[in-house]
This record gives C-alpha cells, sequence and structure tokens, in this order.
C-alpha cells in the first residue's frame, strides 16, 4: 500500500513537473516577456520605425489605451494566455533590442494571418497557409519561404524558437529547422541593412489569435544560446572564444 502511494505521488510530481513549463528546460538566461496579469513591458502600435520616433506622446498614450482594450489575458488552466480579438492594432515591445533568442508560442483560427517583427522589421511569417509558417515573408533577395511545412492543425499550439544575429535569422518551428541563418531583409528601406536594434512586435491582421510562454534571452557574444542550423552552427564555431 505504501509503495503503491509512493509511486502515485512520484507519478504526480512528474506530471507536475512537466507542466512548469517546457521553455524552462532551455536553461538560465531567459526571461518572461508576459506577466500573465497586463501589458507590462509592451505599448500600443502608432507607426512603423522610420516614423515612430517623430510621434508625441498623445499618440503613444491613445495606442496603449487601444491595446490595453484589444489585448488581453485569458485563463487557460495553469497558464495565462495573451489573446488579442482582431481589432485594433499590433501590439509593440517597449523595449529594444539587438541580438537574440526568442521562445514564444502562438495559436490562430482557420485562415489567420499574423507574425512576429524582430527589431521592428517585418516578419517570421504566422498563417494559415499551405506554404507553412516561420519564413520570413518580406524578404526578396533572400529565402521567404519556410524549408518545410511543420504548423500543427489550426486551433492547436505552435512554438517559435526564434534566433537573431546580426542580421540573420533562424526559426524553428515545433522542433523543426524552417528558417537556417538566413538574412532579414529591411522592409522599409531595402538599400539598409537591418536596424541594429528595435523591438518585437505581434502583428496582426484583424484576425483572433493568441500567445504563451513568451521568453527572451539576450545574446551579448554572438553564441549564448543560439540553436543554429547547419550554416549558423558553422558560422557559430568561427567566432573567437
Amino acid at each position: 500500500m505504501r509503495m503503491s502511494l509512493l509511486c502515485a505521488c512520484v507519478s504526480m510530481v512528474a506530471i507536475l513537473s512537466g507542466c512548469a513549463g517546457r521553455h524552462d528546460t532551455f536553461g538560465p538566461g531567459f526571461n518572461a516577456m508576459f506577466n500573465g496579469k497586463d501589458l507590462s513591458g509592451w505599448k500600443g502600435f502608432t507607426a512603423d520605425p522610420p516614423k515612430r520616433d517623430a510621434l508625441d506622446q498623445t499618440a503613444q498614450d491613445k495606442a496603449d489605451d487601444s491595446a490595453r482594450a484589444h489585448w488581453t489575458f485569458v485563463g487557460e488552466g495553469w497558464r495565462r494566455v495573451l489573446k488579442y480579438d482582431g481589432k485594433g492594432e499590433s501590439l509593440v515591445s517597449a523595449r529594444d533590442y539587438t541580438d537574440f533568442r526568442l521562445l514564444i508560442d502562438w495559436k490562430i483560427e482557420k485562415g489567420g494571418d499574423s507574425g512576429i517583427y524582430l527589431r521592428g522589421c517585418p516578419q517570421v511569417q504566422i498563417w494559415d497557409n499551405p506554404i507553412g509558417s516561420g519564413g520570413l515573408y518580406n524578404n526578396q533577395k533572400g529565402l521567404s519561404k519556410p524549408l518545410i511545412f511543420a504548423d500543427n492543425p489550426v486551433g492547436e499550439w505552435n512554438t517559435f524558437d526564434i534566433t537573431l544575429i546580426g542580421d540573420r535569422v533562424t526559426v524553428w518551428l515545433n522542433d523543426t529547422l524552417v528558417v537556417d541563418d538566413v538574412v532579414l531583409e529591411n522592409y522599409f528601406d531595402r538599400s539598409q541593412p537591418v536596424y541594429a536594434s528595435g523591438p518585437i512586435e505581434l502583428q496582426n491582421h484583424g484576425n483572433t489569435l493568441w500567445f504563451r510562454d513568451a521568453q527572451i534571452r539576450e545574446i551579448t557574444d554572438g553564441r549564448t544560446g543560439a540553436r543554429l542550423g547547419p550554416e549558423g552552427r558553422r558560422r557559430m564555431e568561427q567566432m573567437p572564444r
């Protein structure tokens, strides 16, 4: 009887440990981007980067009010999920980032269309499309489509693991490599490289969508925390240590 009770307790601990958050397994250094309560650390979209700095605080306050009305946290079991109701504008991180690794779960409905802007530039694609998500949709010179379709069925959760070092992006979708060390082009000025730093933006096209478990690890030495494909690993190995 005691042995059975012990086994049951061990099993329960294992189950609860598994629910503690898959992203915890990536080690130290990650910081949560959602607090599960409000939009602290985020702000409403006002304008694209070339025009954003010229706007005054009144424009930002109006955008923040709109964001709070349309981006809200909802319960999903032990998690708190950020839900967008399909109205209003995109959501922008309050601070800028340079090199980083971003982990984030997302879910869309049928016909959904969204994306994640890196340093304010579009975008790692999210959509209900036979091409699949994860591609650098707005690239013109470099590869814009994912290497393989790796999306889970619409209505189910998907996980992005995105690394940006310099101007090069690697994307894993549901543990499948879909973008391998590809240059992210500057959509707003194609004669220039992508901005050296900028915000992360959760973009929308008027569809209901959800995000959860967003965590980021800043990369300060060109190596820390990266999970790159073959070409990316080769470049990392050649960096001075």
